[in-house]
């Protein structure tokens, strides 16, 4: 780990009262470090600051914020070799639940090396399986990326075959939500029409990931059709691509989810393809 700030501090001490640590009372960004810059900066700090707004916590001063990003970011060297993660909670306080009595909010930055995966994943696709684990509806925080993430951390333990690379989580509705640590997208192809691209429904769970809107933005700029909209089991049965993203690996193909066989198909490549060129070095 290249290091790590604590309200600005070079320090690995965080106060067990902290409500980050008590109660997940938080918000978190994961941003790729690209040429020592965070990539897609003002997105993330979009999310960031829209979150922390969500929970009722004051933002961090995003001018701060860059400049100590950029500290820990340089020193990952020239090449793309590291991951920025930018964790905000309310601050310390003492027992209980009530927020009355806490302090400032708590700024934690650390730089971390990117993950290994095989290169293949974005090229050849990778196996996806069902998890048993539900999503529970809550509108409240559906869409922002908040510390509790136990849901997560409960599906990803079902697994540990490293054929499989990604699970896919339900709600309590039978639809689909997003992958353990991505979002998903499937294309269709209804018979006289064009093919459509369509992403799952955020609005009672799940995370409104900074690659799956960038995605949502490129396809329109390309004229692809999409559509955010409830997505059940029968419609990945029934579609011509599948894939997966988020910041870390863009865009990674589906091949087999559960029993269904796909290809990484023209939509896909294209999407992935326009991905690629919008960097956003140090935007």
């Amino acid at each position: 780990m290249a290091g790590i700030l604590i309200n600005g501090h070079p320090t690995q001490q965080l106060s067990v009262l902290d409500r980050g640590f008590q109660y997940g009372d938080g918000v978190f960004e994961t941003l790729r470090i690209a040429q020592g810059q965070p990539q897609h900066w003002p997105r993330h700090m979009a999310r960031l600051v829209s979150g922390c707004e969500r929970l009722g916590i004051t933002p961090p001063d995003l001018a701060l914020l860059r400049t100590e990003a950029e500290q820990l970011c340089g020193e990952s060297g020239d090449s793309e070799c590291g991951v920025l993660k930018i964790t905000v909670t309310r601050g310390s306080g003492g027992r209980g639940y009530g927020a009355r009595g806490v302090g400032e909010p708590t700024r934690v930055l650390a730089v971390f090396p990117v993950p290994e995966f095989p290169a293949s994943h974005a090229t050849q696709g990778i196996r996806l399986r069902l998890c048993t684990m539900r999503l529970g509806d809550n509108p409240a925080l559906a869409g922002i990326k908040h510390l509790n993430r136990l849901e997560q951390v409960l599906a990803r333990a079902e697994w540990d075959d490293p054929a499989i690379a990604e699970g896919l989580l339900m709600d309590n509705h039978n639809n689909i939500i997003e992958g353990t640590m991505s979002n998903l997208f499937c294309v269709q192809a209804p018979a006289g029409a064009p093919p459509i691209l369509l992403t799952p429904s955020l609005s009672r769970c799940g995370v409104r990931g900074v690659t799956r809107e960038r995605i949502l933005a490129l396809a329109r700029q390309l004229d692809i059709p999409c559509r955010e909209t409830e997505l059940q089991l029968t419609d990945l049965q029934q579609a011509t691509e599948v894939f997966v993203c988020n910041s870390l690996i863009g865009i990674w193909p589906v091949r087999q989810f559960e029993q269904h066989d796909y290809a990484p198909g023209p939509l896909t490549r294209r999407l992935r393809a326009a991905l690629e060129q919008d960097s956003g070095v140090g935007a």
